[in-house]
Formats: structure tokens, C-alpha cells, sequence
């Protein structure tokens, strides 16, 4: 990544700005959710490839603010919310888009099933990941 920093440098004009915006891993939670009520029935298992991701990505850009490259001028944490109309359809984007990076335990599985089958009718089911947001100025 460092790699691509560099080559970000040499494109990006003098002045110019990078954005770095990414998930940060960190047993993100789930909630069954209504226009009535949220509950909250788990949290997602961070994997070791996840987790070696967010350590190298943080290195790589470390390394580049001490290489001078770039000068950090904000950094924020938000939540952005990934919603779901069932527990089925959270499951299976799991597998299919995060399958090396985070997991359901069976409990949160098992707690999410049974409050969306319990909920009102417009129930639906999200995951509110931790985002960094910074704002990085070419040096």
C-alpha cells in the first residue's frame, strides 16, 4: 500500500487533497430496527485478515505522513449503517462480501433471527460499521 501512496503522491497536485475513508473493524453491532424500537442482538467477530488489513493499512499511511509525503488536516470516526430486510439477507451479504473479514457467531445468529421474527411488521436488520474519515493534504 505504501507503494500506492506514492504513486497517489505523484499524480495528486501540488496542494492537492487524499481522502482516506475506510471501515475500521471493531465487533461491529447488529440491531433489529422499526419505526417503533432498535434492539440491539450482537456484534459481528472481527477476523485475523480484517484485522492484519486495518493494522497495515494504518502502517502504510503512517509511513507516508513520516516520508513527508502528505499532512493530516482532519480525521473523524462515524457510523455508516448497511440495513438489510432480514437476517437471511444480512447473512448471505456476509458470505458474499465480507466472508473473509468478519463472521457471525452462532449466538448473534440466533438473537438477530428471533427479534426480526418477533418484531413489527416493517422490521429490518443493520450493521453499523465504524468508519474513519481523514483528509490528507500533499506536502
Amino acid at each position: 500500500m505504501v507503494h500506492a501512496l506514492s504513486e497517489i503522491r505523484r499524480v495528486i497536485v501540488p496542494d492537492g487533497i487524499l481522502i482516506d475513508l475506510r471501515p475500521i473493524l471493531s465487533h461491529w453491532p447488529i440491531e433489529v430496527i422499526s419505526a417503533r424500537t432498535s434492539h440491539e442482538t450482537g456484534h459481528i467477530q472481527d477476523l485475523p485478515l480484517g484485522l492484519a488489513d486495518d493494522r497495515a493499512a494504518n502502517r502504510s499511511i503512517a509511513q507516508a505522513e513520516q516520508n513527508g509525503w502528505f499532512e493530516r488536516e482532519a480525521e473523524e470516526f462515524f457510523s455508516f449503517y448497511y440495513a438489510w430486510d432480514s437476517p437471511s439477507e444480512m447473512e448471505e451479504w456476509i458470505m458474499d462480501e465480507w466472508q473473509d473479514f468478519i463472521e457471525l457467531d452462532k449466538e448473534s445468529k440466533r438473537a438477530t433471527r428471533s427479534a426480526w421474527a418477533l418484531g413489527d411488521a416493517d422490521s429490518a436488520v443493520r450493521v453499523g460499521v465504524n468508519m474513519l474519515i481523514t483528509r490528507w493534504k500533499k506536502k
